[in-house]
């Protein structure tokens, strides 16, 4: 990657964005992007190419950078933990791969439910690289059948790719409580 042979701007422009207040920081982060993918494309002067997917313009909002598009393909797109007690919890991993040939980058990972948490790596992917999302649920006070979905918007075509977990969750026995007389 040629940008790499630019350590020690890419080390002054991330510093000076940690200094920006959130709107200049989104500007600088364009601008920022802007650069990489025309170094990584070629010399600056081809990332001005009508050919170009880079689309530069003086001072472009996020909607107006056109940056490749990586794919994503994941091992399984659904996991079912089968039955468990209310309480339980239950961690999964979903295993996926770039096949794409542009690094992947997953903007964020968002679940159906606060019982439902994603985490995932905020690094991008090289193409032909693998990465996890790990998938937390807590049955606490979900009982019966449960279907949750963790939606990943990501750099790929379609944007949206979508996992889920299900299965039953076993009710806790309700102990009766005092008796009134």
């Amino acid at each position: 990657m040629k940008f790499l042979k630019y350590p020690v701007t890419i080390l002054i422009i991330l510093f000076v964005l940690s200094c920006s207040s959130d709107d200049k920081m989104e500007k600088r982060i364009i601008a920022l992007e802007r650069r990489v993918a025309a170094l990584e494309v070629g010399s600056p002067a081809a990332s001005k190419s009508r050919d170009n997917p880079v689309q530069l313009a003086e001072n472009p909002t996020r909607e107006e950078v056109i940056l490749p598009k990586s794919e994503i393909v994941f091992e399984n797109v659904e996991f079912d933990f089968g039955t468990i007690n209310e309480g339980d919890v239950i961690e999964h991993t979903f295993t996926f791969t770039n096949t794409g040939e542009t690094p992947l980058l997953i903007e964020k990972a968002t679940a159906s439910c606060g019982c439902t948490v994603p985490k995932w790596s905020k690094d991008p992917i090289p193409a032909g690289g693998r990465g996890e999302i790990e998938v937390r649920f807590d049955s606490k006070n979900k009982p019966n059948q449960q279907i949750k979905t963790v939606t990943i918007t990501a750099n790929t075509e379609p944007e949206i790719t979508r996992l889920r977990i299900k299965g039953f969750v076993t009710p806790q026995q309700q102990t009766a409580g005092p008796v009134k007389q």
